[in-house]
């Protein structure tokens, strides 16, 4: 079986969305549907591609981090999205916020030590990816809150005694 196969399979038979879900979500398929996973997906090639231009002495030091992070940020994003709840969801979302930091970091580190000649543009796409995911918690926050509400704003019939 193919990569390709195993994809197609595994996104028609992923389950169906909660209910909670409803809003926002329901315009989203699979993780790949959304900008910032794919943005963070090349941000990581990206990556990938620059480290092959460090030093063979940062083998095990920055290029080893750098790498970590920037596939740990889609990784997070779509393992969350397969999530039962948004607040799941939303909690895997600063992890790969937490993630986009440290790889952040690391190229601020690159750039000042002269390493790479693109740390300035890679700095500018980490943070466009930061305000995609900064986008998305605060859309996924703001319709956890209006469903909440609007379960609290049902008030039980009261009984006529």
């Amino acid at each position: 079986m193919n990569i390709s196969a195993i994809a197609y399979s595994f996104e028609h038979t992923a389950p169906r969305r909660p209910a909670e879900f409803v809003g926002i979500m329901d315009k989203i398929v699979s993780h790949k549907d959304l900008v910032v996973w794919q943005k963070s997906i090349a941000l990581a090639c990206k990556v990938y591609a620059g480290t092959r231009l460090l030093p063979r002495d940062e083998r095990f030091g920055l290029i080893t981090q750098l790498r970590r992070a920037a596939v740990s940020i889609p990784s997070n994003i779509a393992e969350g999205s397969t999530r039962r709840s948004r607040a799941e969801f939303i909690q895997y979302l600063h992890i790969s916020r937490g993630s986009l930091a440290e790889l952040e970091t690391q190229y601020m580190i690159v750039s000042r030590l002269a390493l790479l000649s693109d740390a300035t543009t890679t700095l500018h796409e980490i943070a466009e990816v930061g305000r995609l995911l900064n986008g998305l918690i605060r859309s996924l926050a703001a319709s956890s809150r209006a469903a909440h509400a609007r379960a609290c704003s049902h008030q039980p019939p009261t009984a006529n005694r």
